[in-house]
């Protein structure tokens, strides 16, 4: 289950950062985010999730390595939650109803990762 789990960390922090970083602006737009001035930033925050992607890559198939692992993974987790809802409860989160629905639904499904990530820790 360790490994399943280090795989859906993987998957799902690529996938987002491939999006980041080959659309940003349309992939901000899309999901009804904030704008940003320059597609710089978003790359950059998807540079970082790929590389959390490859580092529980390598945790789940090379098990003896130390690359990110489960407990920093919840840890990484934990923090996103905390931001996203510190800018949602300041209003700062999204200008559509569309974006602040889709920040909630993020909140929701890394909440439910973190409790069964918790469990394995």
């Amino acid at each position: 289950m360790l490994q399943q789990l280090l795989f859906f960390e993987a998957v799902l922090k690529g996938v987002s950062g491939l999006f980041l970083i080959t659309f940003p602006l349309t992939t901000i737009k899309v999901f009804g985010l904030q704008a940003a001035a320059s597609g710089f930033w978003p790359r950059m925050l998807g540079a970082a999730l790929i590389g959390m992607a490859m580092a529980s890559a390598i945790e789940a198939i090379l098990p003896a390595q130390n690359g990110l692992g489960l407990g920093g993974s919840l840890a990484m987790n934990l923090v996103a939650i905390l931001v996203l809802l510190s800018l949602l409860i300041m209003g700062h989160a999204a200008p559509s109803r569309r974006g602040r629905a889709l920040i909630w639904l993020m909140l929701l499904a890394l909440f439910l990762l973190c409790l069964v990530e918790v469990a394995y820790v």
